[in-house]
């Protein structure tokens, strides 16, 4: 029975399908071919203006169109190439041909959707700065996930893995302008996009902050990326305190993209796999579906050192004979004498995705997207050693054990709306659902607590972050003065956090003990080791609310004058209310050269996450291991033993200035000053163990840690961009050249409660402060260089990141300095770690129409952060280089081979 109900309804389908198609029969065509001065141009965009009609070249780079008889004006256009637009008439039975051959443009140039609410316009026009990532350079690009290729492109963005920081080691942590993650605001075709599940609480960038997952967003689907470097949240909403960047997925149906690519480190590790498959399909003359799948796997990379510490004895004389003994070193599955994975992390990703638009009427198109992204990651924690006996159940492991954190992750996202026109007023309602999940799952491990009762391998829990958004856009261009345009809208969001227990065996404590080198019994620690589970008691589903309503006027006063106001009125239900504000002007000195500036007020809400986050961690600090609790605001401990009121929302206020223009019509230029201030930043405090054990003794931990508002911080910086194209010996040589320098300080003293005057250095010590200040890079530089000719293509990409700082927490006093056994002096173990020049290229050849293949290398000449010059800092030999202040990651040079088909 049901098969015959599908079967019926697959028939009712293809008749109206086709009724549709035999409707949609016109009696004249448009029809030829878009090139540019290689050869066919597959993929650009074709329009008749005033009409909906649209529609990509094919891969021969071919279009045609069904029109009745009249007069038409067709355009053709592709990202960072000039459109051109030429009339032809047609008559019934005609087939007129009418051929494109588009120049290269530049970014400036082109129609950006980010920064303004009217219809689309270049950077030249408008008054904040947006960078455009082009198709071509997303195609182009040597890197196989996103955060890491708007890493290498766009100076102000900073993202790379991270390592022995739990989930952190799956979730790349990705900010702007020297901000946190959770200060810059996603949008995917210009819909918000839901963050991670995932609070970063270990010494990573971001600590103590929620981002986006941009990696679970397949690179194939995407056509361009615009990022807005402006304070925007009056415009799109909390989170745009840094700015705003837009994912723009591809509407293409006439070509097949099948991309593979494979690349290895010159260690002989790392090696990753990529492959992915876009295509589209026409719905009716004005629909469509784009359709992508996506596949990633990446192997670990280890760049640990040599283990230098005890094993078995503290006493060296007695460890090193049971080392040999016992054929530690050879038994641990490192090489040498290593004993930690210390890199980038094992993951594996699949993706589906998809984008389209179905026309309902001459003034309403229904358009949606989305897909699911799953993840699967392996990534190692620090070695326990069969030493520590209460950590280590010595029947199930009686050499230690390497513990393993496994996460699954699962990312879902759809949006669907109605865009169209009423009474002269373009209207857009739209609701977006998106879901992050990840679950972890411990291997490898033991609850020490249950001794020989223990089991290996535990699920330890997780969480769910869901996020429903609801939105209306309403917009109207007026004739007045030189052209007025008025927007105005309201969001609905609902969000939905929760935390997830673990197995039983992950978290209880069994009770088992051990004797001691004294003699004296000892209980050994509960809970899963490398991560103890989630309790019941740690359980929670928490919901929220957030209404707003925006309103946007940009006047062209003149020709030359724009200036544009916005207000947004944001309420949550648990967080208060808030009104901020924008305004900002742009002058065209003349059809070349314009400046602009602006000033805007931001508003954060805290997340969810931070709010009501809470568990037990293992945490090592100076090479000893420590049970610490992460409290959340509801906890006893934070409200009266800390007296921690509730988390205020973070203000800000955002100035700009900048110019922009073009030298000729060969070379293009901009420059941007910016300030942001914000007040009540939240962070996750240090921790606090001394004074309360008492306090802390029924939780099994011993130190908390908990998030308030202790800061404020001042941002400073500035951001420049140049262009150059011309043609050259038969060929085209292209050069861009982007620069950041941004500062980051925490302004006045630390924010404290009555409870903890005095303990300001313990609240927010010197090693947050400097994760604030130092911890990303103060100047990137970014440049890029290709030349095409004939069918080869050359790319050069030098990327020069500034130096950053590591600040240990206890040597601002030289009485805390220790002995350095590289130099055999008392020294700080603070550290600066030099600017360093990362370079990739490729060597692209284009075999015909369909085939070009790709052989490259990124950071082709292996070059590696400064190593650790203190001893100290290398926790016996693991840590040849910084896991807590990273420029690039550590996986030095890696080179690899593509396929990329076009059908």
């Amino acid at each position: 029975m049901l098969k015959k109900r599908y079967s019926l309804y697959l028939l009712v389908f293809f008749v109206c399908f086709g009724l549709g198609e035999i409707h949609a029969q016109s009696r004249a065509v448009i029809s030829g071919n878009v090139s540019d001065q290689f050869g066919n141009l597959p993929g650009a965009r074709i329009t008749i203006e005033g009409t909906e009609k649209s529609i990509t070249t094919d891969v021969n780079g071919n279009y045609l169109f069904n029109v009745e008889e009249g007069e038409y004006v067709v355009s053709a256009g592709f990202v960072m190439y000039t459109t051109v637009s030429k009339s032809v008439v047609v008559k019934v039975g005609d087939t007129a041909v009418v051929d494109f051959v588009l120049e290269t443009g530049f970014s400036m140039d082109q129609p950006i959707s980010l920064g303004s609410r009217a219809k689309p316009t270049s950077l030249l026009q408008n008054t904040a700065a947006v960078d455009i990532i082009s198709p071509q350079q997303l195609s182009n690009s040597s890197q196989i996930e996103l955060s890491h290729i708007l890493h290498y492109l766009i100076p102000s963005f900073h993202s790379t893995h991270q390592t022995i920081a739990d989930g952190t080691d799956h979730i790349d942590p990705a900010t702007l302008r020297g901000l946190g993650p959770d200060q810059v605001l996603v949008l995917v075709n210009g819909k918000r996009r839901h963050s991670s599940s995932l609070l970063n609480v270990n010494g990573t960038i971001g600590r103590g902050s929620v981002g986006t997952d941009f990696n679970a967003i397949p690179i194939a689907s995407i056509e361009r990326i615009e990022v807005l470097r402006d304070g925007a949240t009056s415009q799109y909403g909390s989170d745009a305190i840094a700015g705003v960047i837009n994912i723009i997925l591809k509407k293409q149906t006439e070509i097949i993209q099948v991309d593979n690519r494979a690349g290895i480190t010159t260690e002989g590790d790392g090696l990753s796999v990529y492959s992915s498959a876009n295509f589209g399909l026409k719905i009716g003359d004005e629909g469509y579906i784009n359709v992508t799948a996506e596949y990633r796997d990446r192997e670990s990379v280890n760049r640990a050192g040599n283990y230098t510490g005890t094993v078995y004895n503290d006493d060296p004389a007695i460890d090193n004979v049971l080392i040999e003994q016992n054929n530690f070193f050879g038994q641990t599955g490192y090489s040498g004498r290593r004993v930690m994975e210390i890199g980038s992390a094992e993951t594996q990703n699949l993706t589906l995705s998809f984008n389209g638009e179905i026309k309902m009427s001459d003034k309403a198109t229904f358009y949606m997207h989305g897909g699911r992204n799953y993840r699967e990651g392996r990534s190692k924690g620090f070695y326990r050693f069969p030493k520590d006996q209460e950590r280590v159940v010595l029947e199930l492991f009686p050499n230690g054990f390497s513990p393993e954190i496994l996460t699954d992750i699962q990312d879902d996202a759809v949006t669907g709306g109605i865009r169209g026109v009423k009474n002269e007023w373009d209207v857009d309602f739209s609701h977006s659902i998106g879901i992050n999940r990840l679950d972890y799952t411990v291997n490898n491990s033991n609850n020490a607590s249950l001794g020989i009762a223990s089991p290996r391998t535990f699920y330890a829990g997780g969480f769910i972050y869901k996020q429903n958004t609801t939105n209306l856009d309403i917009s109207r261009t007026f004739d007045w003065l030189s052209g007025v345009n008025i927007a105005f809208g309201a969001e609905l969001r609902v969000e939905n956090y929760q935390i997830v227990a673990g197995e039983e065996a992950s978290y209880i404590d069994g009770g088992s003990t051990f004797f001691n080198d004294l003699g004296e019994e000892v209980p050994r620690v509960a809970g899963a080791q490398v991560f103890p589970g989630f309790p019941p008691e740690s359980e929670l589903n928490r919901f929220r609310t957030n209404t707003s309503g925006y309103l946007d006027v940009e006047a062209n006063l003149t020709d030359q004058l724009l200036v544009r106001g916005a207000l947004r009125y944001e309420s949550y239900n648990d967080f208060g209310e808030q009104l901020i504000g924008k305004l900002s002007g742009r002058y065209r000195i003349n059809d070349d050269i314009s400046v602009r500036a602006g000033f805007s007020t931001g508003f954060r809400a805290p997340s969810l996450h931070q709010v009501y986050f809470q568990n037990i961690s293992t945490q090592f600090i100076n090479g000893e291991s420590l049970q610490v609790g992460t409290f959340n605001n509801e906890s006893a401990i934070v409200t009266e033993a800390f007296q921690i009121g509730n988390l205020k929302p973070e203000l800000s206020s955002h100035f700009s200035a900048g110019i922009s223009g073009k030298f000729s019509d060969d070379f293009t230029f901009s420059v941007d000053y910016y300030q942001i201030d914000i007040d009540d930043r939240i962070v996750l405090s240090g921790r606090f163990a001394e004074g309360y054990e008492a306090i802390l003794e029924p939780f099994n931990v011993g130190a908390a840690q908990f998030f308030t508002n202790a800061i404020d911080s001042k941002t400073t910086g500035a951001d420049a961009v140049l262009f150059y194209k011309t043609p050259l010996a038969e060929g085209e040589f292209n050069a861009s050249l982007g620069a950041n320098i941004t500062r980051t300080q925490v302004k006045g003293p630390i924010k404290v409660s009555p409870a903890l005057v005095g303990q300001e250095e313990v609240l927010f010590n010197r090693e947050e402060i400097a994760r604030v200040e130092y911890g990303q890079p103060r100047y990137k530089v970014n440049s890029l260089l290709s030349y095409e000719i004939d069918k080869f293509r050359f790319q050069l990409v030098n990327t020069l990141f500034g130096e950053v700082k590591f600040i240990h927490p206890n040597d601002g006093d030289q009485a805390n300095w220790v002995l350095n056994e590289f130099t055999g002096n008392i020294e700080t173990r603070d550290q600066t770690f030099s600017p360093k020049l990362v370079t990739d290229a490729t060597i692209s050849y284009q075999i015909n129409d369909y085939v070009r293949c790709t052989i490259g290398g990124n950071n082709i000449f292996n070059v590696f952060p400064d190593k650790h010059t203190h001893s100290a800092n290398t926790d016996d030999g693991n840590f040849m280089y910084s896991r807590r202040v990273q420029q690039f990651g550590v996986n030095g040079a890696n080179y690899f081979a593509r396929v990329l088909l076009r059908l």
